[in-house]
């Protein structure tokens, strides 16, 4: 779409317009006309609300999809590319908007917002590319009265359970590959953080996407998650969030043998080697901790320095942390803003006890912030150990613990002792380690010297309990679609 195409378009993307869901190409309520109210974490406002629905109308949007299926999927791929394409334009147009209603009600910091719906627009403009090179491929016969070939088609209806910690992309992560591919799509959002996915689903429209091909479905998360795991018509469920949820779906799924994609979650340790350029592996630490107040799945979740470089490293990074400003997202400067209730201060609180009763000492923060309850200051950790309830679990705030190791061999065992097995990070200026640590840590991601791994063209995902199947990159675009293999014979 050209600037002036865009212009013309002019959506209403404000918090108190994005009211009703998205179902077959209508803005509807709930059928009981209830509503949920949407919270801006950082004051308590209310600054919006959204229909309640439950299994009927997910019901709804379930068939609505199915029946777009057949006419998408025989759309050819370039005019899906062409759609999707449309759609990023429409975000990145409409950027400083979306990324102001992203802050007020998930309370990341403004410049973070941007980022994020900046990431949208590139995950879709990726897969518009990506929907025409979903190639097949023709096999060497075995006779020469027949040709043996494969092709790809799309899996059909998918369901997309979102997070409240990346409202934006990680809907447009999904999305774009589904939609690329010529599947049709429910999405269900965060109950926190619902109207990102409403302006998505308003500029989807916008951009032409067909009646039933996005719908998105707010409220009762139990009720709608029920039906998109047990409904025949939905072949496909993608999930990003806990480990904890994310083994319910599958099990949920398994009923009807759908396809599961589940993106959960992580406890990603940071290693710092002797040799590492100190500032870079400080500078990458406080940013991969606290980003998004440290809830996020590939933030730091526990820190490894080496002996030699150890208390320089220490001494820097709780200069950096002292000097991180909290508050309102939506305040300029704002380094780190609220977590998304005052619920999870509370357990921040109690991971910082359980550490201070195991021998851990607080070098900064460990308290509430003065900002409210929903603040928590950010903390650094001295005198860890590995069985503290912070370095074993995925903290999901901003707390660092910091412990030291010797050699190696010693970090690797240590950082490979979880259940989780999303990401890892390491600092190191020496190639043989870099290679060595690359291919022993079990991460389905590491970060060697960058702490930034999250981009449209490289696959996103864990192994062990943080989950099954890839985001981004082509890789991303197979999870929706089906392999066929067609035999064709009496051809002599």
């Amino acid at each position: 779409m050209t600037l002036t195409e865009i212009s013309h378009i002019g959506v209403d993307l404000a918090a108190e317009s994005l009211d009703k869901a998205f179902v077959g190409g209508e803005w509807v309520g709930a059928d009981s006309g209830v509503t949920v109210a949407v919270v801006d974490p950082a004051t308590g406002r209310n600054i919006g609300s959204v229909p309640n629905m439950g299994r009927a109308e997910t019901h709804r949007a379930v068939e609505a999809a199915a029946a777009a299926w057949p006419v998408w999927r025989a759309l050819p791929a370039g005019e899906r590319s062409t759609i999707l394409r449309r759609w990023a334009d429409l975000i990145t147009f409409y950027q400083d908007s979306l990324a102001e209603l992203l802050t007020a009600e998930q309370g990341k910091p403004l410049a973070e917002s941007l980022g994020e719906v900046g990431a949208s627009a590139k995950f879709l403009t990726w897969f518009a590319e990506e929907a025409k090179r979903s190639y097949g491929q023709t096999i060497p016969t075995d006779r020469v009265d027949r040709r043996l070939q494969v092709i790809r088609q799309s899996v059909g209806v998918v369901a997309a359970i979102t997070p409240w910690n990346f409202p934006s992309s990680m809907i447009a992560r999904k999305a774009g590959p589904a939609l690329a591919a010529g599947c049709t799509m429910v999405v269900k959002p965060s109950e926190e953080t619902p109207l990102s996915a409403l302006a998505l689903a308003r500029l989807a429209e916008a951009a032409g996407v067909p009646a039933g091909v996005l719908n998105v479905v707010t409220g009762n998360a139990r009720e709608i998650g029920e039906v998109l795991t047990g409904s025949p018509l939905v072949r496909k469920l993608t999930f990003t969030g806990s480990t904890r949820i994310g083994k319910l779906l599958a099990e949920q799924s398994a009923a009807t043998v759908k396809r599961v994609s589940l993106e959960l979650g992580g406890n990603a340790p940071f290693i710092v080697c002797d040799d590492a350029d100190l500032d870079a592996a400080v500078d990458g630490a406080i940013k991969s901790k606290f980003r998004n107040a440290g809830q996020a799945c590939v933030a730091t979740n526990r820190i490894y320095v080496q002996d030699g470089i150890f208390d320089r490293f220490v001494a820097a990074f709780i200069e950096g942390v002292r000097a991180l400003a909290v508050g309102n997202g939506a305040t300029a400067g704002t380094d780190v803003g609220p977590l998304i209730n005052s619920g999870v201060g509370t357990q921040m609180a109690a991971l910082v006890e359980d550490a201070v009763a195991k021998g851990a000492c607080v070098a900064t923060g460990g308290e509430t912030h003065a900002q409210g309850d929903a603040f928590f200051t950010p903390t650094v950790l001295l005198d860890a150990s590995d069985e503290m309830a912070c370095c074993r679990e995925e903290t999901f705030g901003p707390i660092a613990p910091i412990m030291r190791f010797i050699d190696d061999g010693e970090v690797v065992r240590r950082a490979n002792d979880t259940s989780y097995g999303l990401v890892a990070y390491c600092y190191t200026t020496d190639y043989r380690r870099l290679n060595r640590f690359s291919e022993e840590l079990e991460f389905g991601m590491v970060g060697m010297n960058d702490f930034s791994v999250s981009t449209e063209s490289a696959p996103f995902g864990g192994v062990k309990e943080s989950g099954i199947g890839r985001e981004g990159s082509h890789y991303g675009l197979d999870e929706y679609t089906e392999i066929k293999y067609v035999c064709v014979g009496g051809l002599s």
